[in-house]
């Protein structure tokens, strides 16, 4: 990181100032003298830094979409509300214990309302400790009862924590056979779908949730319901 300052601080001054011929400590030197004189560069060294990475990030995040861009819009193992062959795509990774998840839920429930073109694919992305993962094997397991949607919504809607038995009250409130479900949470597919959420979390570089994948544009954090809107008609213009 230190080199790279120095680096940068030496793009900012002037090309004269500095000779290929220059030892490490020349150079360390002149980035000082730098700094002495205008101690604005090491502002604009840090924004030159910022860019750079920004860039080098988005360069990084365009590969992996197009890498995995069928894995994320289509994968069978993941649970799809919506049109499941819509012209537009939503992709969230969340967690039952996020509370902007649970902040952004009616927003992404009112975007699914009212656009029927729309397809939006849930990774359950369960990283805020045992009752979350314990809500998200529970949600990926009432998809063998064919419920998986009004066990979401209700396990949003929870007041406190998402665990073992806060998951299994809102599960019986909904109508699903708790035994049948607790047996279905040992698939092996559930096992899959969290590792694969895991796994491009971490390609997309996202580091909390909820984080949004729409189009082209990887979007972290809580994001208004007008903000979704008009990413998703971004992506068809895509």
């Amino acid at each position: 990181m230190k080199k790279l300052l120095v680096l940068a601080l030496l793009a900012l001054t002037p090309m004269t100032a500095v000779a290929q011929d220059r030892s490490d400590e020349d150079i360390k030197r002149l980035a000082l003298e730098a700094i002495l004189e205008r101690p604005e560069i090491l502002m604009q060294a840090i924004q030159l830094l910022d860019q750079r990475e920004a860039a080098a990030q988005r360069s990084a995040a365009a590969k992996v979409l197009e890498q995995e861009r069928d894995l994320l819009e289509n994968d069978p193992n993941a649970p799809v509300l919506g049109n499941p062959d819509g012209d537009a795509v939503v992709i969230e990774f969340f967690d039952y214990n996020c509370p902007y998840c649970k902040r952004v839920a009616p927003d992404v429930k009112a975007l699914v309302e009212h656009d029927e073109d729309l397809k939006v694919v849930y990774r359950e992305w369960p990283i805020l400790g045992d009752g979350s993962v314990f809500a998200a094997r529970a949600a990926l397991a009432s998809r063998e009862q064919g419920l998986y949607e009004p066990f979401h919504w209700a396990l949003m809607e929870l007041a406190g924590r998402a665990d073992e038995a806060t998951v299994m009250a809102a599960a019986e409130d909904v109508g699903l056979d708790t035994d049948k479900l607790r047996d279905d949470m040992d698939a092996a597919e559930l096992d899959q779908h969290i590792e694969t959420s895991m796994r491009l979390a971490q390609l997309l570089g996202f580091n909390g949730t909820p984080s949004f994948v729409i189009g082209d544009e990887l979007v972290p954090g809580l994001v208004p319901l007008e903000r979704l809107e008009d990413l998703v008609e971004a992506a068809r213009q895509q």
